[in-house]
């Protein structure tokens, strides 16, 4: 399909969709040989547009089909064996032995699959195969054989069967750290008193070995809870803020923090907040603190109310009470996109069989409090396939994710009013469907499914590991006070703008999410994964500019961007990419949540006082805007209309050829203006500037001299 896939359109027509593939491939299935509805809205189409209609019938359908063939059997080998150089049935070598994962495709009742699998069984063995395990549920229908490629050939010619593939590699190397004792651990480096500090929000942290000489303060609100973290959500989020990838320096034998911690407990052992107090009365109180008493200045709050989505666009106090303190205390605030089981009970194979599609549901929509417009939130990716190695032989286990695709359970935007959400996305493990249990596991239960960090029991043992959202945040947090430690005075905006230009979409979750169009990129992504050394630093040909600046309201600034002849001319692949973050003051009850908004444009080729002309605030006597050409404006993407209903805005345009006529300056104009906040003044923002060349160009010392804005 070239168009829209419309599923219940197959429907009517007595087909059923049985996969939609990453390149809008549909394999369709149907009880009849002949079709009758289908081929009647054919001979519709075929007959041409009919009086009085302005398309031939049934065209919105019809004419988004590129092609229709029968499924091949090179098409049904499966990704892990593609990966292994088996790309067509005559790769599979006769007289060779392979152990294969066959899975048919949900045909009909359990009994008719059965009967299937026993008839695949049969005719294997006859060929000298060997059952070595089966897995027959509500929707998945499984067989693992060992048998010659000459048996492999044969198999993927039956109809009925959708996929063979090698069975999935298990993860071995969490199974390897996870029960280490502190005697095994290498020393963790020194951390300096003037490190980045981040605020835990959570339910305390607790004096963990490998964390209590760089954890500056406790409290709790209120008093009553004490700072002991009994729940242990709380310790497991801070090991992530200061360590980041904690698994991947175990395996490097090494231990670096990036980040002194201190932290507020506001939950209880069982995971609630005190009835005592309002929820953003309680935010407010413990960012508060923190910033005041410890100088924090970046916060996780790895917590959501999942019983209040993201509907209509709007959002609730407590996102309201955290986009305050961000503008009123100039604080980076990173919150969980939030958690959501995709299937349950009888639908429970669902999880694996439907996914990704299921993500794009209604009902996973971000909850409070991660639609809000000025903190950072974070949705997440896998880590791997989450299998272990004793899952390796029971072909009932089988992952849903494989490395950074969307992880199952994380929730999708958008945001308030529309806005891209989450802004971010990174690693916070996946699960895996247990048939033997009829379950969903993740990490809590099989540790490779999730992400490593700190037992809040460390004398039980150091590690734990858990997936989710929860685990994500903190990882983005971490990479914010890596830019915090290079620029220690960077305003809250500056942090999220050199965030937002150093993020990109995996192109793992790309081909994941291709089924489902374009938006389900930015509703589970945002703009992607940080990328902290892109972030933090510039290079020979990659130069990050930068501004922190304030606009009146209803005006606008013009900044002069430097473009060198090298990048004006040289061949490659030469990108711009801008980066905007504002902290406009909101309010909840209002459709319009943003009292202030913000853009930009990238022009070139023009003269300044006819840029200054065409944006400038004209009366009735001053007549018409006079045109620009679109030639001058540089079309970035994604476009203005989806990126300006964010706080946190980034677009890129790339060029491929010759530059030059345009001119060695452009010029980025940032525009400001007033909604039901026009009487706020001014508002504060910060700009950065990224100009790459995908060759070894040298941009940096050219645009060092010409520079109007700090490098």
């Amino acid at each position: 399909m070239s168009g829209p896939l419309l599923e219940e359109e197959w429907n009517k027509v007595g087909l059923t969709v049985l996969s939609i593939d990453e390149d809008r491939t549909l394999v369709l299935f149907s009880t009849s040989d002949e079709l009758i509805a289908f081929r009647r809205k054919l001979e519709s189409y075929g007959r041409g547009t009919p009086a009085g209609q302005q398309n031939p019938s049934f065209a919105g359908f019809i004419a988004n089909i590129e092609s229709i063939d029968e499924v091949a059997s090179r098409d049904r080998i499966g990704m892990r064996a593609r990966e292994a150089g088996m790309v067509d049935v005559e790769d599979f070598q006769p007289g060779q032995s392979y152990v294969v994962d066959i899975e048919l495709w949900d045909l009909g009742r359990r009994e008719l699959r059965e009967r299937k699998i026993d008839d695949i069984v049969a005719y294997g063995e006859a060929r000298e195969g060997e059952e070595l395990d089966r897995h027959i549920g509500p929707n998945l229908t499984l067989v693992r054989l060992r048998c010659d490629g000459g048996l492999v050939r044969t198999l993927l010619t039956i109809e009925e069967i959708a996929e063979v593939d090698f069975p999935p590699e298990p993860d071995l190397l969490t199974a390897q750290h996870i029960d280490q004792t502190l005697a095994e651990l290498p020393e963790p480096d020194a951390l300096d008193d003037d490190a980045p500090l981040i605020g835990i929000i959570d339910s305390g942290v607790n004096d963990h070995p490998l964390i209590e000489d760089i954890i500056v303060g406790s409290i709790a609100i209120p008093d009553i809870l004490g700072t002991a973290d009994d729940h242990g959500h709380g310790t497991f989020v801070g090991g992530i803020a200061t360590f980041g990838d904690l698994r991947a320096q175990l395996g490097t034998q090494s231990l670096v923090r990036q980040a002194r911690l201190c932290s507020a407990k506001v939950i209880d052992n069982t995971g609630n907040f005190p009835s005592s107090r309002l929820v953003p009365r309680l935010m407010r109180e413990a960012i508060t603190r923190l910033n005041e008493e410890f100088g924090c200045r970046i916060f996780v709050i790895a917590l959501g109310d999942r019983t209040k989505v993201v509907e209509g666009g709007k959002v609730g106090p407590w996102a309201q009470t955290l986009d305050e303190l961000v503008r009123e205390l100039d604080v980076v605030i990173v919150v969980a996109a939030g958690n959501r089981q995709p299937r349950r009970g009888m639908r429970i194979e669902e999880a694996v069989t439907d996914y990704p599609a299921y993500l794009m549901e209604d009902a996973n929509r971000l909850c409070e409090p991660a639609g809000g417009m000025n903190i950072v939130t974070v949705g997440a990716i896998a880590h791997g396939n989450g299998l272990s190695r004793r899952a390796q032989d029971n072909v009932g286990v089988r992952p849903i994710t494989d490395m950074f695709e969307p992880s199952p359970f994380s929730r999708a935007g958008p945001g308030v009013g529309g806005a891209i959400k989450p802004d971010f996305t990174d690693v916070g493990g996946t699960l895996i469907y247990d048939g033997p249990t009829a379950s969903l596991q993740g990490g809590e239960v099989r540790p490779e499914a999730g992400i490593m960090s700190l037992h809040y029991r460390p004398v039980d043992r150091l590690f734990a590991a858990r997936s989710g959202t929860s685990h994500a945040a903190p990882l983005v947090a971490f990479k914010a006070s890596q830019i915090l430690a290079r620029f220690p005075d960077a305003s809250a905006n500056l942090v999220r703008a050199l965030l937002a230009g150093s993020a990109s979409i995996p192109d793992e979750t790309t081909r994941r999410l291709a089924g489902l169009g374009d938006a389900a990129e930015r509703a589970l992504c945002g703009y992607g994964r940080v990328d902290s050394e892109r972030a933090a630093f510039s290079d020979d040909a990659r130069v990050v500019l930068y501004a922190e600046d304030t606009l009146s309201i209803d005006h606008f600034a013009v900044y002069q961007i430097p473009i060198p002849e090298p990048f004006q001319t040289e061949r490659g692949r030469r990108t711009i990419r801008i980066s905007l973050a504002y902290d406009p003051p909101v309010r909840h009850s209002r459709l319009d949540y943003n009292g202030v908004s913000m853009n930009f444009r990238l022009i070139r080729g023009c003269a300044p006082d006819d840029i200054f002309e065409h944006f400038r605030r004209r009366t009735v006597a001053d007549g018409a805007v006079p045109d620009m050409a679109s030639r001058f404006n540089c079309k970035l993407l994604p476009s203005s209309t989806l990126r300006e209903k964010s706080s946190l805005q980034t677009a890129a345009v790339t060029f491929s050829r010759d530059i030059s006529t345009y001119g060695d300056t452009y010029y980025l104009v940032v525009r400001c203006a007033g909604g039901w906040a026009g009487d706020a003044g001014q508002q504060d923002f910060a700009v950065t500037v990224e100009i790459s060349h995908e060759a070894e160009v040298a941009l940096y010392e050219r645009l060092r001299q010409r520079a109007r804005v700090r490098l």
